[in-house]
């Protein structure tokens, strides 16, 4: 049985993660943690739900540990995802896993007053987790420096092409320095994301869990036609 002791995970952690509760890898960690932490590009297809934020940010946490940290952090890895409620959530995550980790990272995304986003990011981040729109509006207005990425998750990337996002994601890879590790996941893998896919990452390896093109078991999805009448009061 894998444990998260036997993926070569350091101490503060493992440390973590016991504090989580977690105990056992989820097949994606089980497949993508190995190959992230030997520097490889993962293409990764996995229903939401599955562990997927836990399989890239718990090796790109430890890659930074082990890196040299600047008396002021710079951002060395870059998480793209296309809704603020994603990026919320995995600064969240950010947040429990790296607790015994001395790194500093800030979600920035729309709708919300960008003077906070804007005083973190000149104090120095080593992590950005952030929607392509919000990003690329700091990035104009000179608040990133996209110079020092190391690391570079594209999440959700099904989603973000449904959204409209390609164009953005395309300017942003070429802000981005040629030498760092890319990972991308999505929950589906149709030609649209292999292509994208093929662009930026370099001799990637493929992890992928459950069937492709599926929804999640536990959501059930049902239609029910009303007339316009009874809408609101429906809802």
């Amino acid at each position: 049985m894998n444990t998260f002791e036997s993926l070569d995970l350091i101490e503060p952690i493992q440390r973590a993660l016991a504090e989580q509760n977690y105990e056992t890898p989820t097949p994606i960690q089980a497949a993508a943690i190995p190959p992230l932490l030997e520097g490889r590009d993962v293409l990764g297809c996995a229903q939401t739900g599955t562990g997927k934020t836990a399989a890239f940010l718990l090796p790109t946490l430890q890659k930074l540990a082990s890196g040299i940290r600047q008396s002021t952090p710079r951002i060395r890895a870059l998480v793209l995802t296309p809704t603020r409620e994603l990026a919320a959530q995995i600064g969240d995550s950010f947040e429990a896993y790296s607790r015994h980790i001395p790194l500093r990272h800030r979600v920035i995304f729309g709708g919300v007053n960008q003077r906070p986003q804007v005083a973190d990011l000149r104090r120095g981040i080593d992590v950005l987790i952030a929607t392509p729109g919000r990003l690329l509006d700091l990035h104009n207005q000179g608040h990133i420096d996209f110079g020092h990425v190391e690391f570079f998750v594209l999440d959700e990337a099904d989603r973000m092409l449904d959204m409209g996002f390609v164009h953005d994601i395309r300017r942003i890879l070429k802000f981005l320095p040629k030498k760092r590790q890319n990972l991308l996941f999505s929950a589906t893998m149709p030609d649209s994301i292999v292509k994208l896919a093929s662009g930026f990452l370099t001799d990637p390896i493929k992890v992928e869990v459950d069937r492709q093109s599926t929804t999640v078991d536990r959501i059930v999805q049902k239609v029910m036609f009303v007339a316009r009448a009874n809408k609101k009061r429906l809802l």
